[in-house]
């Protein structure tokens, strides 16, 4: 087998949360973490998912197991599998059942000043041209 395809998890947090819970919130912080623990380990990041309180049976979530198309998953860290999943130990059995790894990158959250976290919230609180709500 080739180089691993991972599927990064980063998870939904609502801005409201930026000043108690700013890694949470900075989906591309948790994005940029895994992407570095692939590197680290020669994976590639194939898919960047991002999930609040999924439903381990949810069909979005292994269509690209089922592809082909990912190998494994990797979350930053407990935290932030915490908030991606509705039930943890669900998503994990169902990741064994299908032989699926699920692995955390464990780096150190980065700190956040309020420099950083206005970063964050400009970031996040764009407008998106063109979205249509759909």
């Amino acid at each position: 087998m080739g180089e691993l395809r991972v599927a990064a998890i980063a998870s939904l947090t609502p801005l409201e949360e930026l000043d108690r819970e700013p890694f949470l919130v900075d989906i591309r912080g948790q994005q940029a973490m895994c992407a570095r623990w692939a590197a680290g380990k020669g994976y590639v990041v194939t898919r960047q998912l991002l999930l609040y309180g999924m439903r381990s049976d949810h069909c979005g979530l292994w269509v690209d197991v089922e592809a082909g198309v990912i190998d494994a998953f990797v979350v930053p860290n407990a935290r932030v599998l915490d908030r991606a999943f509705a039930s943890v130990p669900a998503f994990t059995a169902e990741c064994e059942r299908r032989g699926v790894p699920l692995e955390t990158a464990g780096m150190d959250e980065p700190s956040y000043d309020a420099t950083s976290k206005a970063r964050v919230h400009r970031r996040l609180s764009m407008p998106t041209a063109g979205y249509d709500g759909c």
